[in-house]
């Protein structure tokens, strides 16, 4: 994996609130990275898993470029009823 791919994929998942134990292997492949410029097979998997499965869901930390507004629904008026035409 080459440095441009390993930061895409870190940035990607910091948009995500993530379990101990995937924020403790995120912490040691940085730190693998940082040492060798590189990561094993294994951690390129795992780290490429945890990418796709965070990315079909909802990003659920708050980030400063985007702002979601929540929308109040509209109030709908009660129906009338109609008149029975004999």
């Amino acid at each position: 994996m080459n440095k441009d791919r390993f930061e895409w994929v870190m940035s990607g998942l910091n948009q995500y609130v993530l379990t101990k134990a995937e924020d403790q292997f995120l912490k040691g492949a940085l730190q693998d990275f940082d040492k060798n410029q590189s990561l094993t097979e294994h951690q390129e998997k795992r780290l490429e898993t945890l990418y796709k499965e965070r990315s079909k869901l909802i990003p659920n930390k708050k980030s400063d470029r985007i702002s979601v507004k929540k929308s109040n629904p509209k109030k709908t008026e009660p129906r009338r009823p109609r008149a029975r035409a004999f």
